[in-house]
This record gives structure tokens, C-alpha cells and sequence, in this order.
């Protein structure tokens, strides 16, 4: 009976361990697309930096799946020294249409 619990403990904790694996690793792979072009930016007011070392992290639009929804700008500390943030953007794919390109640390 112990053994047998314990094979199906085992078997539960690897299938939802592999669960929660799996958005992460197909989100990033994946793209939606949008047939109608972003809109242009929204020039935002920067407020004071919260203190020395934060990065400005520009808003953008996102789409929120029949809309554009502007994504307010922000202040962010790097993950590290000498770290450079490369705002996120819209790419045009041909056909297909849009789909946008995350922002990350560099």
C-alpha cells in the first residue's frame, strides 16, 4: 500500500510539475498576430525616479484581444550592472499581420 502511494504521489507531483512548465515554455514561442497596425505611441510625462539606479521602462500598446491597450511606462532597476533595457515593439510579419516583441534586459 506505502509503495503504491508513493508511485502515485510521484506521478502526480512530475504531471503538474510538467503543467506548470509548459505556458511558460509555449508562450514564449508563440505569437499572436494582429491584422491592423498599432497605434503611435503615447508621449507620457515621466514622473521623478524613485531613487538613483532605476530605469525608465517606456509604456507600450498591447493587445488585448479586439483592442490596443496602452501599458503605462515605469521606473525598473536592472538585473544587473551595465544592464540596458530594449523597449518591446511591434514587428509586421507580411500576411500575417503584427505581433509584438517583448522588451528585455540586454
Amino acid at each position: 500500500m506505502t509503495q503504491r502511494f508513493l508511485r502515485s504521489a510521484s506521478a502526480v507531483l512530475l504531471l503538474s510539475a510538467t503543467l506548470a512548465a509548459t505556458p511558460a515554455c509555449a508562450a514564449s514561442r508563440s505569437r499572436v498576430y494582429v491584422r491592423v497596425g498599432p497605434p503611435a505611441p503615447i508621449v507620457e510625462t515621466r514622473v521623478i525616479a524613485p531613487g538613483p539606479g532605476y530605469v525608465w521602462i517606456p509604456g507600450y500598446h498591447r493587445w488585448s484581444g479586439s483592442a490596443y491597450v496602452w501599458v503605462p511606462g515605469r521606473w525598473d532597476r536592472p538585473p544587473r550592472a551595465r544592464a540596458v533595457w530594449v523597449p518591446g515593439r511591434w514587428v509586421h510579419s507580411g500576411r500575417r499581420g503584427w505581433y509584438f516583441a517583448d522588451g528585455h534586459w540586454r
